[in-house]
């Protein structure tokens, strides 16, 4: 095997090395989730909001089995009032109400029971692997208070796991491995509106990705050319190679 037939051959491994890394980097970022636990939309309202619409999405995170089971608990600070549940095919709901301590006076009269809970049961497969379902609620209004709605939930799955999504950001623990979904309530006065339901960082993952892929493409293009120029006779021994001749 010639000298120049064993540097074509290094070469092609070396780019070809790069190229499976490029490959690599960017399959792994593709294939994260752009959410990995459940979350509310809307993020934010402003205080004294009505016919509120919140979605709760629930993405399956388990290769082997199926979510069967969902119950959101609805918090006690700020209650809201006359929730009603939008149908979800395949899953029946049921919605557990609890007596006010203190009944809440509103235009349309005073409110004395809230929901505490509501259960989503699949009757069919449920979630499966690598999917999501989105249940959405619609209330009248909220109590009217700015603060933190924290809705802690209970994901069940075919295989009996049951994973609590309870944990609540603080100081100490910002960033929670089973955060609650939260419902962030403004100020009336702040400029929050209609607020768009934003669903996870999927734009964000795609971005990095896509970033990450043109780093390896352009390193892969560098290697490539530092490596045929390597290979390319100077013109200083060229041209004795020349003379000699």
């Amino acid at each position: 095997m010639t000298h120049g037939t064993e540097r074509a051959i290094h070469s092609f491994r070396v780019i070809a090395g790069v190229g499976a890394a490029a490959v690599a980097v960017a399959t792994l970022l593709f294939a994260t989730p752009a959410w990995a636990h459940v979350t509310v939309h809307p993020e934010t309202i402003p205080a004294g909001s009505s016919d509120i619409e919140l979605t709760f999405r629930v993405p399956n995170e388990r290769d082997d089995a199926t979510t069967v089971n969902l119950q959101v608990f609805f918090p006690i600070n700020l209650p809201l009032l006359a929730v009603d549940v939008l149908p979800v095919t395949g899953w029946t709901a049921k919605v557990t109400s609890r007596t006010l301590a203190t009944p809440i006076s509103t235009d349309d009269g005073t409110v004395s029971q809230v929901v505490s809970d509501i259960t989503w049961t699949a009757t069919g497969g449920g979630i499966a692997p690598g999917q999501y379902e989105d249940f959405v609620v619609a209330a009248g209004r909220e109590a009217g208070q700015p603060g933190s709605a924290v809705f802690k939930t209970l994901q069940t799955y075919s295989s009996g796991e049951v994973v609590r999504w309870i944990q609540v950001s603080s100081t100490s623990d910002p960033k929670p491995d089973s955060p609650a979904p939260v419902l962030a309530i403004a100020p009336a006065s702040s400029s929050v509106g209609a607020v768009a339901p934003s669903y996870g960082n999927s734009t964000t993952a795609e971005t990095v990705a896509f970033a990450a892929l043109a780093v390896s493409l352009v390193t892969l293009g560098g290697i490539a050319v530092l490596i045929v120029r390597k290979g390319e006779p100077s013109e200083s021994s060229a041209s004795v190679g020349h003379e000699d001749g």
